[in-house]
């Protein structure tokens, strides 16, 4: 291990400091970090992205016939039904087992100061399945209930819940737990983890949004948005062109991997916190003084 490239994440830091590490880790860790992911995500990535072509597929293809003829068919909307609940439960599973593998390679990292133990990161990560399910709809209830009641509730419990993750991978905690003790992390630094939360949300937007203009650019162009002769006719041969459909994943793929830089820097916002309160890296640097590394 090279310790010079070594991340510390249990140690305070101040806003920039965050946002910096986050890439930094990204940086050294590039190559040792999506060997991991991509073992244990891949597989589910990919049934994710066939769900996404079928659906986007079959969709275009069913616009293009209402228009031509508009002729119900039960059997059709069940395929259609089934095409969306594929595709949903694909994405459910894929952001619980890719963030998952996030937290629990930072894990393995910090443990073993930047060595990782892959085996051990592949057993948790199916281990805590469930409850990173679990969590992962107890976060999207109280936030759409928060944010039907009024702007602000919801941005409130965005702000605890997004660290929820962290504290039921790093604390050991169930779901339920986890959902509770976030309150208590970011109580008294509520304003400051907003504000570093709302520019990793910031720069992660830019980032997808530069991904999705190729596409955006190319669906106005193909409808003759671009040229002021847009139809009807343009219309369905653009929501059922390949290139169409193959841009879309892209730019859904893409949106999908930026959302590891959130990810990280929720982890490393969990610790800030945690060593404002706690002290438990402060503890452990203490305790470890006078140790000699094993060669």
């Amino acid at each position: 291990m090279n310790t010079d490239t070594f991340i510390e994440f249990k140690k305070q830091r101040e806003l920039g400091d965050i946002l910096s590490d986050t890439f930094a880790f990204m940086r050294n860790e590039f190559k040792s970090f999506f060997s991991v992911f991509f073992k244990i995500v891949g597989p589910y990535l990919l049934v994710m992205i066939i769900a996404l072509t079928l659906y986007l597929y079959y969709v275009g293809n069913q616009f293009n016939f209402a228009l031509e003829s508009y002729d119900p068919d039960l059997t059709n909307g069940f395929l259609i039904f089934g095409l969306m609940f594929f595709y949903a439960v694909s994405i459910l599973i894929v952001y619980a087992v890719s963030q998952s593998t996030v937290l629990h390679y930072i894990k393995s990292y910090t443990a073993g100061r930047g060595q990782i133990n892959y085996e051990a990161i592949r057993n948790d990560v199916y281990a805590t399945l469930l409850s990173f399910i679990g969590l992962i709809f107890l976060v999207a209830i109280s936030l759409v209930a928060g944010f039907m009641i009024c702007c602000f509730p919801g941005i409130y419990l965005w702000v605890p819940l997004s660290l929820a993750f962290s504290i039921m991978v790093f604390n050991r905690k169930g779901a339920v737990e986890a959902y509770g003790d976030s309150f208590n992390l970011v109580k008294d630094h509520w304003w400051m983890t907003f504000a570093t939360l709302l520019i990793v949300a910031v720069i992660v937007g830019i980032a997808g949004y530069a991904f999705a203009l190729p596409g955006t650019i190319y669906t106005y162009a193909k409808m003759g948005i671009l040229s002021g002769e847009m139809d009807a006719e343009s219309m369905i041969d653009t929501v059922k062109d390949p290139i169409y459909i193959l841009l879309n994943i892209m730019a859904s793929v893409a949106q999908f991997m930026l959302n590891i830089i959130s990810l990280v820097a929720g982890a490393l916002i969990y610790f800030n916190l945690n060593e404002k309160k706690n002290f438990t890296g402060a503890y452990e640097r203490i305790q470890n003084l006078g140790e000699t590394p094993e060669n």
